[in-house]
């Protein structure tokens, strides 16, 4: 059985709806993300998660050129 989290980063360098579509799909590229909500004037992301090392998400997004932060 896998535990279900909701995790919010903070994601630098967004600065159009095109920044939003493209972290939107990167994260939803890492296995194990069920859902990632984005927010452009908040600068945030928020996945839902089942058992993931957070890392791996960040990693994704700095590879995206976007700094994230727990």
């Amino acid at each position: 059985m896998s535990s279900e989290n909701s995790v919010t980063f903070t994601v630098r360098e967004m600065n159009c709806g095109s920044c939003v579509g493209r972290v939107e799909k990167t994260l939803l590229a890492v296995p194990g993300v069920q859902k990632a909500t984005v927010n452009l004037a908040a600068g945030t992301a928020t996945v839902v998660v089942a058992d993931l090392d957070m890392g791996l998400i960040a990693t994704a997004l700095d590879t995206a050129g976007y700094q994230a932060e727990l």
